[in-house]
Order: structure tokens, then C-alpha cells, then sequence
């Protein structure tokens, strides 16, 4: 940025005539921050130790990392550094860092896949990044760029791009994550912050395989999120509570958690995953819903995507609603209750078959029913994922 005893031009040209030389003068020198980092300032060391690609048909979800990362740092002081894609590294930071102490830290996940006619393509990448950066207005974070976030991940990508699967069973997980990184106790904003992106091979998120059914331990005394506090939000402070409810609902015989909230039980997420219920109303018609974006539930990329597929195809009803476990156990005894799924980034479309309420199991008939519906929505985001039909919600890299 041209300046003029430290003011940047763009200043000069509106301060015109002696006003001009008058501001410079009471200004004085300054020194003006870099609010965004940008990917044309990208500085890339490639890996001299390049590892070996894993079978794609024997990939463990989260345990592969490819050669790569990116890493960008802020400083209050500074502002932006320039982004790096470097060797895959472990990261050094000071043991009083507020992401070890108060949980100043968030993360997205995406995905990457390649098609039948070798080409990579992202899967409406701009909508994580979106949340990406609300959560980090939320968390006192400093703001960034999005297109500027989405270049650099691009070009990382494309770095490491022989890490995609050759597969349509498997795809290549985008973990961005930024953390607070301020050397000092104490709960305030950070100074210091640090975004770096990592990259890994995966397969199907559950064990059970990539469209089994899973049971769920549905437990009112525990609750993931609350009205007014940062449920729609991807912070890992949301994460880390639920690993004990989780090994509560192993020991019940489940696999998954069913999050209930408020006195009456509404079901708002399924693990990590938005809940849908496919079912006929008390009308007799046929609808999909899903809890409201209300504050607790998170906006996620899959469960637009598959509220957008069933409006365009214009067969039933679709809506956003608040469902208690009273009405979801009244459908049930009515037999209007015909699918229930999972949908997320890991796992795309997962269906439910079982549910542990209050001491009692309840089967649910998705797999008895198709599940018709559940393996539509599979089918067709799989395909534009994989650029065996035609989208804009595909982005080539």
C-alpha cells in the first residue's frame, strides 16, 4: 500500500487541497495493519519426505494426514502474516496459550473428491467458510477474507492433490481450525491468534460401514447446547462434553446420542449430526422435518443441502419445526413415522433404526421403508459430489 508519511493513498485521495497535508501532519506516522492475508502472498515449501498414500478401501476415519498444511498468524500488533503451505507439522505454542486454558478455538470440516473423470471438486465450500468465520466473530477471533480462506485452501489441495482417493468410497477430509494463541492467562480476548489448515484420506465415519443403521440413547439429563449460548456455532468447546454422554450411550448398547432440550424432550441433533424425521403429519401428509435454526442447532452444510433437494423436488412437505419425543413417540404408535436419519460432512446420510427413551426401545422402521428417502438423499449428493452430475454446488479446484 502506497503511502505518504505513513497514510495510505486511498486517505490522501479523499483529504484534498491544504486539508490534506494538515491531516498527514496530525495523523503522523502510522502503521496501517493487513486486515486479511491474501493467497497471492502464498509462500510454498514443498516436502522433501513425501510419505506413502494409504489404500483407499482400508482408510480409518481422522488417522491419515497428507504431506501439507497451511498456517497464516495474527498478531493484534501486525494483523495478518502471509499464509504458508508447509510440511506437515507438529505446531509450537506457549503453554499459557487461551486455546489450552479457555477453549478460544474453533474448527470446519469439508471435503474434497475426485470423479470418475479424474478431477477434484469441493462441495459448496463457501457455506463452511461462512460459518468459519461467524464462529470466529463469536469467539472474539480476529475476521478474515473468505474468498482470500477458500484460495489458500485450493491451492493446498492442489499441493497434495495425489492424496484425493481414486474411489467414490472414500474422499479427502479439510480440517481448517483456529485458535487463540495469546501467551498469558487470564479470560480476555486474544492478541495472538493462529489458522492452519490440515488435510487426511478418509472413509466411512462409523465403523458400522458408510449406510448402516444406528442406535441412539436418548437421555434428558444431559444437554449438548442451550438458547443463548453457541450451539449454532462450530466451536470445540461444544465437542469435548459430549465424549463421556457418548461412552454413556456404549455402555446402553448404542452408538449414537439423541440431544434432547427443554422440559418437553425436543430432539435437536444426533451426535454430531442435524436429525431428520420423515413421516406423515396428523394431516396425513407426508413431510420431512427438522428442528429450526433456533441458537442450538448447528447450520450444517449437508442439512441445507438435503432441505434444498427436497424443496426442488416438490413431492412433500418440508419443514423447520420444533419435534418433542411426545410427538416423535405419538408417530410411532400411529405408524406415521417412516424414516429417521443423520446428515453431516463424515458421514453424508446415516439412518436411525433404534432410539433408548426413559427405559424403553423404540424401533423405528427407516430400514424396513428403503429407507426410500435417506438413500434418494445419498444418491444424489454423492453424485454431485463426485461430479457424476452436473452442479454449481460442486467447485472444481
Amino acid at each position: 500500500m502506497a503511502a505518504t508519511g505513513g497514510v495510505p493513498r486511498a486517505i490522501r485521495r479523499v483529504l484534498k487541497g491544504r486539508a490534506c497535508a494538515a491531516a498527514i501532519s496530525l495523523l503522523g506516522p502510522q502503521r496501517f495493519l493487513n486486515t486479511s492475508f491474501k493467497a497471492s502472498d502464498l509462500q510454498i515449501e514443498l516436502s522433501r519426505h513425501p510419505k506413502p498414500k494409504p489404500d483407499p478401501g482400508k482408510l480409518i476415519f481422522g488417522k491419515h494426514f497428507t504431506d501439507h498444511m497451511l498456517t497464516v498468524e495474527w498478531t493484534q500488533e501486525n494483523g495478518w502474516s502471509k499464509p504458508q503451505i508447509k510440511p506437515f507439522q507438529s505446531i509450537s505454542i506457549h503453554p499459557a496459550s487461551s486455546a489450552l486454558h479457555y477453549s478460544v478455538q474453533l474448527f470446519e470440516g469439508m471435503k474434497a473428491f475426485r470423479g470418475p473423470d479424474k478431477h477434484v471438486r469441493l462441495f459448496r465450500p463457501m457455506l463452511n467458510i461462512e460459518r468459519m468465520l461467524r464462529t470466529a466473530l463469536r469467539a472474539c477471533l480476529p475476521p478474515f477474507d473468505k474468498a482470500e480462506l477458500l484460495e489458500c485452501i485450493r491451492q493446498l489441495i492442489h499441493v497434495d492433490r495425489d492424496w484425493v482417493p481414486y474411489s467414490d468410497a472414500a474422499s479427502l477430509y479439510i480440517r481448517p481450525t483456529f485458535i487463540g494463541t495469546e501467551p498469558s492467562l487470564g479470560v480476555a480476548k486474544s492478541t495472538h491468534a493462529l489458522l492452519f489448515v490440515i488435510l487426511g484420506p478418509v472413509g466411512p465415519y462409523f465403523t458400522t460401514g458408510s449406510f448402516n443403521p444406528v442406535s441412539l440413547l436418548a437421555d434428558p439429563r444431559f444437554v449438548r447446547a442451550w438458547v443463548g449460548g453457541v450451539g449454532d456455532c462450530k466451536l470445540g468447546g461444544n465437542y469435548g462434553p459430549t465424549i463421556y454422554v457418548q461412552s454413556e450411550a456404549t455402555k446402553a448398547g448404542c452408538q449414537q446420542v439423541l440431544w434432547l432440550y427443554g422440559d418437553d424432550h425436543q430432539l435437536t441433533e444426533v451426535g454430531t449430526m442435524n436429525i431428520f424425521m420423515f413421516w406423515k403429519d396428523q394431516q396425513g401428509d407426508l413431510e420431512l422435518v427438522t428442528p429450526p435454526l433456533n441458537g442450538i442447532i448447528l447450520p450444517g452444510v449437508t442439512r441445507q443441502s438435503l432441505l434444498d433437494l427436497a424443496r426442488k423436488w416438490g413431492e412433500f412437505k418440508v419443514s423447520e419445526k420444533v419435534i418433542t419425543m411426545t410427538d416423535f413417540i405419538r408417530g410411532l404408535e400411529e405408524n406415521r413415522v417412516k424414516e429417521v436419519f443423520g446428515s453431516g460432512t463424515a458421514c453424508v446420510v446415516c439412518p436411525v433404526n433404534k432410539i433408548f427413551y426413559q427405559g424403553k426401545h423404540y424401533h423405528i422402521p427407516t430400514m424396513e421403508n428403503g429407507p426410500e428417502i435417506a438413500r434418494r438423499f445419498l444418491k444424489e449428493l454423492t453424485d454431485i459430489q463426485y461430479g457424476r452430475v452436473a452442479s454449481d454446488w460442486a467447485q472444481p479446484v
